[in-house]
């Protein structure tokens, strides 16, 4: 029966230790803002899953006192702000998000941006599905932006300023219309 419950005063620290643990987050959670539950990057990602896992290890560890697993809770958040706060640095920046990916360009897949992104022709194609596009010639550009939302831009549509930084991030020389142009 131990093997089942364990010792009865364990559950009582265990369900303490998790509810102390879980008010930490949210209000690491919320000092974080947004970003940490919006649109996950892969560094948000990795936060997230680590948080999950030290409020797990913490809650349910007989080892793991609640002021070792809050100390490094508050030390996740906090280096996860820092990094947050880095980005607006473009170097920064750069090491941390993906490039947006151009996947069509003029009406043809693109094979690298493809491969880079990860996705195969069958994705691109469901993501044009999805966005009322029959067919892939009526698409001028379609950017795999870096949280995996994507940009469509069709035949005929313009192409601001915005596209256009989004173009360059890419590699793809906006200037040159009409011709493949990738850098990376």
């Amino acid at each position: 029966m131990h093997e089942l419950i364990g010792g009865a005063g364990d559950l009582g620290w265990a369900a303490l230790k998790a509810l102390l643990m879980f008010a930490i987050t949210v209000v690491g959670l919320r000092i974080a803002e947004r970003r940490t539950l919006a649109q996950l990057s892969a560094f948000d990602f990795a936060v997230a899953v680590a948080v999950g896992a030290l409020i797990a290890r913490t809650a349910t560890s007989t080892t793991t006192s609640f002021a070792t697993g809050s100390v490094v809770l508050v030390t996740l958040l906090a280096a996860h702000r820092l990094v947050t706060e880095s980005r607006r640095r473009r170097w920064i920046g750069r090491l941390v998000d993906s490039p947006p990916r151009v996947l069509v360009a003029s009406g043809r897949l693109d094979p690298h941006g493809l491969a880079r992104a990860g996705l195969t022709p069958d994705d691109v194609f469901a993501l044009l599905r999805e966005h009322g596009v029959v067919d892939v010639t009526d698409v001028q550009f379609l950017l795999y932006e870096a949280r995996g939302a994507v940009t469509l831009v069709r035949v005929g549509e313009p192409i601001g300023p915005t596209l256009n930084s989004g173009l360059r991030a890419a590699g793809y020389d906006p200037v040159s219309a009409g011709e493949r142009n990738f850098g990376q």
